[in-house]
């Protein structure tokens, strides 16, 4: 249950983040060269919403929140402005890719008031009063190396060719079949046979696997939680317990994602837009993920993720068609 007194530290620990990051990056602040405020390749206050709703909504879910920025971007004609020269607009998409991550930041906050008390536990684990929280910290660590490694030896390379409309598609298309055809798989079977392993029984070994399973989203439009959620189902882990996991291995991960962009494009994302829309996408996507999270694990709990996979291929159709015809 989300406590209001979690409620109050995050809005603190936002607050703090904002400050933090205001103070780290500061400096004249604009938009490129050559634009204006009317110039669509500026990110306005209200795009800036848009764009922490879009985040906050689908961080958490099994949809792609990469793929969904930048889409939603692509709509708004972020990074596309026809006044500005092509080494501006690269300024732009370098700046947007950075934001994206970076707004992240609100929606990991949310999913640690949400799960203070699981978090809670690690912390007393770490300090040797919790052999549970001990073991799950070990597996929430063991779970994120994979993507540590891999993530940071081969960034650049899916920036720079992953990153666009058509790998996005193919990635909702295809995980929206993989997700039928788990659902599908389960229609016939009873509830007893489906119920599987607590999070406490989890052991580091199939942390592993879910950890390499995870690096599968790094292909933007796969969904971290789409995998490490199925990953967490194929190592025997019931479902509540798959997407406990995928979340609190989600707040390492997505944190140290978003640190690593805050610290490499900070300064380029702050000089092309600048701290208030930053903290205006962050605080959005802290609202909305609370909502998100909250309504997601009522409705999986009851009716599974097969809702999800039928949403995806409807989108990548659409999306699809409008591309081919020139109207995204």
């Amino acid at each position: 249950m989300f406590h209001p007194k979690y409620f109050t530290y995050c809005l603190l620990v936002l607050l703090t983040f904002l400050l933090f990051t205001g103070n780290c990056f500061a400096g004249e602040t604009s938009v490129p060269p050559g634009a204006d405020d009317s110039d669509p390749g500026a990110l306005t206050l209200g795009q800036a919403a848009i764009l922490g709703v879009v985040e906050g909504l689908t961080e958490y879910l099994p949809v792609s929140s990469t793929g969904h920025l930048l889409l939603a971007a692509r709509l708004m004609g972020i990074g596309d402005s026809a006044t500005a020269s092509a080494a501006q607009n690269e300024q732009i998409k370098e700046a947007m890719d950075a934001y994206t991550i970076c707004i992240q930041a609100g929606a990991i906050l949310a999913v640690l008031g949400l799960y203070f008390r699981r978090v809670k536990q690690m912390l007393r684990g770490l300090v040797g009063k919790d052999a549970e929280g001990r073991q799950l910290l070990l597996n929430i660590v063991v779970g994120f190396m994979p993507a540590a490694v891999i993530g940071l030896i081969f960034n650049q390379l899916i920036k720079s060719y992953l990153f666009g409309p058509w790998p996005v598609i193919l990635a909702w298309f295809f995980g929206g079949l993989a997700i039928l055809a788990v659902s599908w798989r389960n229609q016939g079977r009873d509830r007893s046979a489906q119920k599987g392993l607590t999070i406490i029984e989890l052991t580091w070994r199939m942390a592993l696997i879910i950890g390499f399973v995870q690096c599968i989203a790094m292909w933007p439009g796969v969904s971290r939680s789409l995998v490490t959620i199925v990953g967490g189902m194929l190592v025997g882990l019931s479902l509540s317990a798959a997407v406990e996991f995928s979340f609190l291995l989600g707040l390492v991960t997505l944190s140290a994602a978003t640190a690593y962009d805050a610290l490499k494009h900070g300064q380029v994302m702050l000089q092309t837009f600048d701290a208030l829309s930053l903290a205006v996408g962050v605080l959005f996507a802290f609202i909305s993920a609370i909502l998100s999270v909250k309504w997601m694990v009522g409705y999986l709990n009851r009716h599974g993720l097969a809702i999800f996979g039928y949403y995806r291929v409807a989108l990548s159709l659409v999306a699809g068609t409008l591309l081919m015809n020139g109207l995204l």
